[in-house]
C-alpha cells in the first residue's frame, strides 16, 4: 500500500481540523515519513500548523490553487469520521486534485477508487487513487498461532475509540529503539498504514477473518522485531466498535496490554440515540475484564496505563493524575506524549521480559 518514496502531501481537513476529527492529519504530520507542504482548510487559512503541533512549520491554505505552488504530488484525506463517509462537498476538491495530476490517498470506508467520476478523472490525468481501507485478498480464519521464541507482543487497548492507542504505540516504539531494542509496530488502521507503508485496516475485514488477519499481521510484526506493538482499535465496551477490539485481543494473543485512557472524558465518543448514555468505564474493573476476556483464548495481563491528559491544561495537575491513577490501579502510569515514553517503556519491558510463552 505504501509509496516507495517520500511524497509531498497536501492534507485536506476542510472545517474539521480538531484533533478528534482530523486524527489522520495529525498522525501523518507527527509520525509520517512524507513531507506535508500544506493543510487545506479554509477555516484555518492564515494560521500555521505549528500553533497547534509545535515543531511542524506547515501553512494552512484556503484553496487547492494556493497549495499547488508548493509542488505537492498527492492529496491526503485527513479525517476519520464516524462511518468513514466522504463529505460530499469535498468531491470538487478531489476532482481538482486528480485533474492537476495529484494522487489521492484516502482511509475512508467510502472507496474513492470505485467512484466512476473520480476514477475517470484519475485515468485522464494518470493520477492514482489509493484506498487504504480496502481489505486484503488474503482471507484466513484463526488457527491459534503461537508466538515465535523470544518475541513479546503488546496490544494497545482503550476505554474508548480515538483516545490515542496508535500514538501510544508509536511513542513506545521510539523509546524502545532509543534503548537499543528491536521493536516493530503493527498497523491495524488506515493512518498507521499510511505511516508504516504496510498493514490492514482490520475494521474493514469480514468478521470470520478478523482474528486470522490479526494473527498473520502479528506474524509479520515478529519478523520485523522482537518487541511487537500492535495498534488497538475501538474499545471492548463501545456500542459500535467492540467487535474489532475483541478480534484484536483474541487474534494477537498479546503477552501484555497497555490500557489507554483519556482523563476527564465521561462518555463514549458515539453518535447515539438522544436520551441514551454510554459512560466511559472505571479503570480497575475494566482492566480485570480485559484480562478475563483475553484469558478465554490465551493468558494476558494489563501491564501499564497510558493516560491521555489533553483535557488538562496544567502539567503539574497532569502529573498528579498520573500518580493518582498509578496508585488506584497499581500499574505504572504516564502520559507518553506529554512527558515522554521512556519510563513507561522500561516498566513494560520489566513486566514482560520473563514471559516466554
Amino acid at each position: 500500500m505504501g509509496s516507495s518514496r517520500p511524497r509531498r502531501l497536501v492534507i485536506l481537513t476542510e472545517g474539521q481540523w480538531d484533533p478528534h476529527s482530523a486524527k489522520t492529519a495529525h498522525g501523518m504530520i507527527r509520525y509520517g515519513p512524507d513531507t506535508v507542504v500544506a493543510v487545506l482548510d479554509s477555516t484555518q487559512a492564515g494560521r500555521n500548523v505549528a500553533e497547534d503541533l509545535p515543531g511542524h512549520d506547515i501553512p494552512f491554505v484556503a484553496t487547492l490553487a494556493d497549495a499547488l505552488p508548493l509542488s505537492p504530488d498527492a492529496l491526503l484525506i485527513g479525517i476519520a469520521p464516524t462511518g468513514g463517509r466522504l463529505p460530499d462537498p469535498w468531491r470538487v476538491t478531489i476532482l481538482a486534485a486528480l485533474g492537476a495530476g495529484l494522487d489521492v490517498l484516502s482511509g475512508l470506508h467510502t472507496f474513492l477508487g470505485d467512484d466512476p467520476q473520480l476514477a475517470a478523472a484519475a485515468a485522464v490525468s494518470g493520477a492514482r487513487i489509493v484506498d487504504y481501507r480496502r481489505p486484503p485478498e488474503r482471507m484466513e480464519t484463526a488457527v491459534g498461532r503461537l508466538h515465535g521464541p523470544g518475541k513479546r507482543v503488546i496490544l494497545a487497548v482503550g476505554t474508548d475509540c480515538a483516545v490515542g492507542k496508535k500514538t501510544v504505540c508509536l511513542e513506545l516504539r521510539r523509546a524502545g529503539l532509543r534503548a537499543g531494542q528491536s521493536v516493530a509496530f503493527v498497523p491495524t488502521g488506515q493512518t498507521g498504514m499510511m505511516i508504516e507503508g504496510w498493514g490492514v485496516a482490520v475494521d474493514r475485514v469480514v468478521a470470520d477473518f478478523l482474528q486470522g488477519t490479526v494473527e498473520w499481521l502479528v506474524e509479520e510484526g515478529e519478523r520485523r522485531g522482537d518487541w511487537v506493538l500492535v495498534e488497538g482499535q475501538g474499545s471492548l465496551d463501545h456500542p459500535a466498535y467492540s467487535s474489532v477490539t475483541l478480534g484484536l485481543i483474541h487474534g494477537a494473543t498479546p503477552h501484555g496490554m497497555v490500557m489507554v485512557h483519556t482523563i476527564g472524558q465521561a462518555e463514549h465518543d458515539f453518535d447515539h440515540a438522544p436520551g441514551r448514555r454510554f459512560p466511559v468505564p472505571s479503570l480497575v474493573p475494566f482492566i480485570r475484564l480485559h484480562e478475563e476476556v483475553a484469558g478465554l483464548v490465551a493468558p494476558s495481563k494489563v501491564v501499564a496505563i497510558a493516560l491521555n491528559t489533553r483535557l488538562i491544561a496544567d502539567d503539574e495537575e497532569a502529573r498528579r493524575e498520573c500518580a493518582r491513577t498509578e496508585a488506584e490501579t497499581g500499574l505504572p502510569t504516564d502520559d507518553v506524549v506529554r512527558f515522554g515514553p521512556d519510563r513507561l517503556w522500561a516498566a513494560i519491558v520489566a513486566a514482560l521480559e520473563g514471559d516466554d510463552r
